[in-house]
């Protein structure tokens, strides 16, 4: 789902926020909550190095294999479905070549 608020959008709150301004105050004068601009701030000392976490392009990364790999469980799953549907889901008798 994308942010609904643009990157440069969030860049330029933290910019407020580490130039000196109180995080309720920018929220209040950019209209939203402080909660999301505290988590802007969060992610950027993260990005930054001065915070532990996982940074933004690892956490992206980590996020497009997570969707890689549901997408690949829902397909061996349609894949079991009709290998059953067509009587291919056990195996031959021993010794059977084909």
């Amino acid at each position: 789902m994308p942010s609904p608020f643009p990157a440069e959008f969030r860049m330029r709150a933290v910019a407020l926020v580490r130039a000196g301004k109180p995080i309720t105050t920018a929220a209040v004068e950019l209209g939203v909550s402080a909660a999301a601009i505290h988590n802007w701030v969060r992610q950027d000392q993260i990005d930054r190095g001065e915070r532990p976490g996982i940074r933004t392009p690892e956490s992206m990364e980590l996020a497009k294999a997570k969707k890689r790999i549901r997408q690949l469980e829902t397909e061996v799953e349609i894949l079991k479905v009709a290998a059953k549907l067509l009587g291919e889901d056990h195996p031959g008798p021993k010794g059977f070549t084909r």
